[in-house]
């Protein structure tokens, strides 16, 4: 065997050794336990709550009304500042009382900001949670592309020395050898990069865990493939009722359409009422009382414009309203076509191209054995083989996570029809 023949076959010898173990050993990663961590630790929604929480305090500080106010007044006093010589020495209290209806309206409309607020702090869990399912079905992705790159590389080291035997035996010519070390080459890298793939994945998912990215995780479940349903419309119906975002938008507009009526209230005065005792130096101590209230009609325009403001701001809620409907209407038709499509795709894959590509393989093997098809066919079809297997499990991916892109779209969780554990066989 000439030299450099040789060498190639240390180098790749030497490379094989610093392989990363592909399919260790692993405690198995269940999605729900994921899950499960994930609205526990995540920080975003852990924001989200606290946001709600704080929320949740506004009502009765807008219901409240102002502090009275104690005030000391000295009339009068002597240059040298000595109080008890002063004319007068008045303590006051003082309370400013609003026009019935202002603050109970004011609480109305944060209690549906509150209500607003704890429906959005929904929705980033929806999000965290799609986040997880998409991060958790790229490490199950990443996992089995590496076995389907280990079965390459030991398909083309099979042939690499089908390739050197018969080259011995002068049944081939050299370039066969070196293309078939070659293809051993290029299936020992994508090893590599594949399990480098598998580091990346655990990284993105440890991260929406609030983990430090190298901790280890366990080897995910295989897919249920949920039986896809046959038409869109009970579930944007189902979207339409159960979306955080849209019951926030309804809360948001009750919000707005409490201040509209606050607003038309600011054309009624507030009131002011404060007592006074009077301590009069040389003379009869007494009490006083002052009442007084707000004139709102002098700066009317001020309130026309209030009330312009408030009504301009329920037409934006109510608009606003109506262009999430619309999201969500197009989220959901899109996501189940998602669906759709990688469900064809896979069950195309599994029923038609899997076994044709793991024939074709066995009989162009045998052909260029007999020495009836040269080495070019057999690399071409251990390629292709491969691309199916990739294709396969790319189609089982794109299944999970687009049935969580649907999931999200419809607003929780949807029962997965029709799931066959039976199919849980990929590459």
């Amino acid at each position: 065997m000439p030299s450099y023949i040789r060498a190639l076959r240390a180098m790749i010898a030497l490379w094989g050794v610093t392989l990363v173990p592909i399919r260790a050993a692993a405690e198995p990663l269940r999605l729900e336990d994921v899950l499960a961590i994930a609205r526990d630790a995540n920080p975003a929604i852990h924001a989200a709550r606290f946001r709600a929480h704080a929320a949740e305090a506004e009502p009765a500080q807008a219901r409240a009304w102002d502090d009275p106010v104690v005030s000391w007044e000295a009339w009068n006093a002597p240059n040298t500042m000595n109080v008890a010589h002063a004319q007068n020495n008045i303590f006051r209290v003082a309370q400013r009382f609003p026009f019935p209806g202002k603050r109970r309206l004011a609480g109305e409309s944060a209690a549906d900001d509150a209500r607003a607020a704890a429906l959005g702090a929904e929705a980033v869990v929806l999000d965290v949670e799609t986040e997880v399912k998409r991060a958790y079905w790229t490490l199950w992705q990443a996992r089995h592309r590496v076995a389907v790159y280990e079965r390459q590389r030991v398909l083309a080291e099979r042939f690499a020395k089908t390739a050197e035997q018969r080259y011995a035996t002068g049944g081939v010519p050299q370039s066969d050898v070196l293309r078939a070390q070659v293809e051993l080459t290029h299936a020992i890298t994508d090893v590599q990069t594949g399990s480098l793939a598998i580091g990346t994945a655990q990284a993105a998912l440890n991260a929406l865990l609030s983990r430090p990215p190298t901790d280890t995780l366990g080897e995910p479940e295989e897919p249920r493939l949920p039986e896809v349903p046959a038409s869109s419309d009970a579930l944007i119906e189902t979207a339409l009722a159960r979306r955080p975002e849209l019951s926030a938008q309804d809360a948001t507009i009750a919000g707005q359409q409490h201040a509209v009526a606050l607003a038309r209230k600011a054309y009624w005065p507030d009131f002011e009422v404060s007592v006074g005792r009077f301590f009069n130096f040389d003379a009869r101590d007494g009490v006083g009382a002052i009442a007084s209230m707000t004139l709102p009609i002098v700066n009317k325009q001020k309130y026309d414009a209030g009330v312009s403001q408030a009504n301009a701001r329920v037409a934006t809620a109510e608009a606003d309203r109506r262009r999430l409907a619309d999201a969500v209407r197009r989220d959901v038709e899109q996501a189940w076509l998602r669906v759709r499509t990688a469900k064809l795709r896979h069950d195309l894959f599994v029923t038609t191209h899997l076994p044709q590509a793991e024939q074709a393989i066995q009989v162009t093997e045998s052909a260029y054995v007999a020495g009836t098809v040269d080495l070019l066919a057999l690399l071409d079809t251990l390629r292709g083989l491969e691309q199916v297997h990739l294709d396969h499990i790319d189609s089982a991916a794109e299944i999970e996570t687009a049935w969580a892109d649907l999931e999200r779209a419809v607003g929780g969780p949807l029962p997965e029809a029709g799931a066959d554990p039976e199919a849980r066989k990929h590459g």
